[in-house]
């Protein structure tokens, strides 16, 4: 296989019947997302001249240490944010140098790490997991809505995410430009979970308004044959019957068959023209 071959998700078991292959969709949900909170005033000095060119879902191989996380309390867990750093110093130098294009090192290495340089971060990575919470809020049915949700995105202490976790890679880049790179949004166990439970599809709402079944006696149906009369004739007075003749009977109880067992015996009434069986007793 060659470098360039697309790298699949590997399947896991863990996450049989959940909705993973509709994470493109919340995917496109949140660039959507993103896109508009870099055009809100407060964010566009920063993201002024910055557009989101991907967001795609992928699992955490490895540890990357020239990743420095960041990691945010969010109401539904924990948000880990990662930035590469030329795409952080593109920021950097849009909010704080002489405007696009204007960084002229292409190793971010050389480079010194300032301290503003790790409270943009913060500040970037407070926006990106808001934003991110807020669209798992959002898709999350309103049975599953708590009264959290309101709570602010706030930094929080953390470890570097383990291997197999679900991370968000978003891709931006000056608009017109070059300048950028990628920032990556690590959730945790019950993030993921929010953010697959939002995937669900909707319910069939009668089917819910449905009342619990009853016990099985009660929904199981049998058929029940009513036998009013019976009466045994001989072989010949049967052939020698014609149209009209009239069989002399006497009408007992009724007996009440379940295929060919006999159950009960019932007696035989009218009721609005219709013949109906009452008074049931067993068969000993």
């Amino acid at each position: 296989m060659t470098k360039t071959q697309t790298q699949h998700l590997v399947l896991d078991p863990c996450l049989l019947g959940r909705p993973v292959h509709r994470l493109p969709l919340f995917a496109a949900q949140l660039r959507e997302d993103l896109a508009q909170a870099m055009r809100l005033p407060l964010n566009r000095r920063y993201w002024g001249s910055f557009q989101v060119d991907d967001v795609a879902f992928s699992r955490l191989q490895g540890r990357e240490d020239s990743l420095r996380w960041l990691h945010f309390s969010a109401p539904g867990g924990s948000i880990g944010c990662a930035f590469e750093r030329k795409a952080l110093l593109a920021v950097l130098n849009f909010r704080y140098g002489r405007g696009k294009g204007s960084l002229a090192v292409t190793d971010e290495s050389q480079i010194k790490v300032t301290n503003t340089e790790e409270r943009l971060a913060v500040v970037l990575g407070q926006q990106l997991a808001s934003t991110l919470a807020g669209r798992i809020e959002l898709n999350l049915p309103a049975v599953d809505k708590g009264e959290a949700a309101a709570e602010e995105i706030r930094p929080a202490t953390g470890s570097h995410p383990p291997k197999g976790t679900w991370v968000i890679t978003i891709t931006v880049s000056e608009t017109g430009g070059t300048a950028g790179g990628r920032i990556f949004l690590a959730l945790d166990k019950q993030m993921i979970a929010d953010v697959l439970r939002g995937l669900l599809p909707e319910r069939d709402t009668s089917r819910k308004a449905a009342k619990a079944p009853g016990p099985l006696a009660a929904r199981l149906q049998v058929g029940l044959n009513g036998r009013l009369v019976s009466k045994e004739v001989s072989l010949g007075a049967l052939f020698d019957m014609r149209v009209g003749d009239v069989i002399p009977i006497s009408l007992n109880r009724a007996e009440v068959m379940l295929e060919d067992s006999r159950l009960f015996t019932a007696a035989v009434t009218e009721h609005k023209g219709k013949l109906c069986l009452t008074s049931f007793e067993d068969i000993e």
